[in-house]
């Protein structure tokens, strides 16, 4: 008997070892100064990039369009069932916390399930959230691209209680990004509005771009 409960525990201290790692690695990915940075300043992690897509309108946007703002840009789909509206309506509610400063800010939402999110389905999703939030899709090769910049896993999973018989496994992190477009932070879903707004604070006004 104390052999399995020996070895139950050790088996349980592993997996929370494995877990805890796990977690590290991510942190350490994404931390800057982590992995290439070849095409950014020295000491800047390699994320971000540029990114030709359609927004919610049917307008065709690049990522240049947004430079002189800072962006918070968020890798989802319409049909998350729980990370995607938990995360945009966190991006929200921290956008209302700044208040007038806010404008500085750009929130930005891209699909991970283009097959399904078309502009007239992103508008009628995005109407949910921020007034200001851009939604973008564009075709499987566009949002693959953009996605790769950003360092961004997604792929289908099978579910057949679901609108086309699938759901969408993807990384889920709001990006924050300077005014130049490099990448200076990043939150969770589960980050809480007035920590994202008390972080984005930091980079507002003159430092923005530092």
């Amino acid at each position: 008997m104390k052999r399995n409960v020996t070895v139950t525990i050790a088996f349980l201290l592993a997996a929370a070892c494995a877990i805890a790692l796990g977690i590290w690695v991510g942190d350490v990915w994404l931390r800057p100064g982590a992995g290439s940075t070849e095409g950014r300043t020295a000491g800047t992690v390699a994320i971000g990039g540029s990114f030709r897509l359609v927004d919610q309108n049917g307008n065709e946007r690049n990522d240049a369009e947004f430079r002189g703002k800072l962006m918070m840009i968020y890798f989802g789909y319409a049909f998350c069932p729980d990370a995607c509206p938990t995360a945009l309506q966190a991006m929200t509610v921290a956008l209302d916390r700044l208040g007038p400063a806010s404008d500085q800010v750009t929130p930005i939402f891209i699909t991970v399930d283009p097959e399904r999110d078309t502009a007239a389905q992103l508008k009628l999703y995005a109407e949910n959230f921020h007034p200001r939030l851009v939604a973008l899709t564009g075709s499987a090769e566009q949002v693959a691209e953009a996605a790769k910049a950003y360092r961004v896993y997604y792929a289908k999973q099978k579910d057949a209680n679901t609108t086309g018989g699938y759901l969408m496994d993807h990384t889920s992190i709001v990006y924050l990004m300077a005014r130049d477009g490099r990448y200076l932070t990043h939150f969770t879903h589960t980050t809480s509005p007035d920590a994202m707004a008390s972080e984005i604070k930091k980079y507002l006004g003159a430092g923005a771009q530092s």
